[in-house]
């Protein structure tokens, strides 16, 4: 029987949902823990014969100290056949992926969602820096309080059935503040921890992993052409997959000057060179949208984040008909202007929306080619 104080908690066995379980605790919440093992990395198994990960190992006994239910849930299969898969698929295909946006709907939340339900558990929690508003009946993140630990990027394709059961206790919080509630509830150890900011399945360099994953990569795909803007072959580089748009170091080429990658190709194994005035742009195609309220697109407050990290830029979009299904896919796309140019512009990267905090919705970048057909006047 599904019970309305009873809340599952993705625990990480980190900081931050450790904070998390023990607020809710506070607040009245039977609060039951899961940790999902998706993917085992060497330097998680500290101690001989170990058979479980050092993570799940400290989720287990901070939940004995807590003295709440604690579940493990294995999904190293499912992980890998989704997750991963796609993350390789996307690097195979010329485009950069962020698999925690792929991750969090088809994965995490989808697996809390269902343990939720097994468990009777009405809301699900997590760690995640935002907040979570209720507005005309429909549920809005906006970005979380500590703007350097803000989440709502990669929550874009959460949908209204999942989120109408999230709890995000971190929200209106800075991580200076969570650390201090731990180490006044006597967690000074886990207060001073440190965190990761990696990919959680990838152990050192995303190329290695790749090889990992496809053994026969470099014969696969193998050498192709470095080309500048105008098509005039510059060099040799390794293979599309191994770059992504924006990359400066690491491209094993001398020209004389700074060079950054501005495009792959990948079904002619090129990649194009260029200054990084040449990977300026003023507008950008964007597919697969998913919108929590699509009529405020149209305000003129809207902003877009191209990547985690960046700034949200001032824009404006249009809906268009899709010229080229073999580089998008669906029926329309948008069409994204920027107010003031923007850099690096990568296909497979997520278009996050805003006005003001509040996230509106997202869509994947896509590819540009083609891109001037669609800023032709009408």
């Amino acid at each position: 029987m599904m019970s309305e104080k009873r809340v599952l908690v993705g625990m990480s066995g980190g900081i931050d949902s450790s904070a998390v379980c023990m607020m809710l605790q506070e607040q009245g919440y039977e609060v039951v823990g899961v940790t999902m093992r998706v993917w085992d990395l060497p330097r998680q198994f500290c101690e001989p014969g170990q058979q479980q990960p050092d993570f799940i190992v400290e989720a287990q006994a901070l939940a004995a100290r807590f003295g709440i239910e604690h579940h493990v849930a294995d999904e190293r299969a499912a992980f890998k056949e989704v997750v991963v898969k796609n993350f390789v698929d996307e690097y195979l295909a010329g485009r950069t992926p962020n698999p925690c946006v792929m991750c969090n709907p088809l994965f995490k939340f989808r697996v809390l969602t269902e343990w939720a339900d097994r468990l009777g558990c009405a809301h699900i929690a997590t760690g995640h820096y935002v907040r979570l508003r209720q507005e005309d009946g429909r549920y809005f993140i906006y970005c979380g309080k500590d703007r350097r630990k803000d989440q709502s990027y990669f929550l874009w394709r959460l949908g209204q059935d999942v989120l109408q059961r999230c709890i995000f206790p971190l929200g209106d919080m800075e991580k200076t503040d969570v650390r201090q509630y731990l180490s006044e509830r006597g967690f000074e150890m886990k207060a001073r921890q440190g965190e990761s900011m990696e990919v959680c399945f990838i152990d050192k360099d995303y190329r290695d992993f790749l090889r990992e994953q496809v053994p026969d990569i470099d014969t696969r795909v193998g050498e192709g052409k470095f080309v500048d803007a105008q098509g005039k072959v510059i060099g040799m580089h390794r293979g599309f997959p191994y770059y992504t748009v924006g990359q400066r170091k690491g491209l094993g080429i001398a020209l004389g000057k700074p060079a950054f990658v501005l495009r792959l190709n990948a079904a002619k194994n090129t990649v194009m060179l260029g200054d990084a005035g040449q990977l300026e742009v003023t507008d950008m195609l964007v597919g697969q949208m998913q919108m929590a309220d699509e009529a405020l697109l149209a305000d003129e407050r809207l902003s877009v984040r191209i990547r985690y990290r960046s700034a949200p830029l001032p824009c404006s979009v249009r809906r268009v008909a899709n010229l080229f299904p073999e580089e998008v896919e669906g029926d329309e796309c948008l069409l994204v202007h920027f107010k003031t140019p923007a850099s690096a512009v990568t296909p497979g990267q997520s278009a996050v929306f805003y006005v003001g905090e509040k996230m509106v919705g997202g869509a994947y970048i896509a590819s540009q080619k083609g891109l001037q057909a669609y800023l032709q006047p009408s």
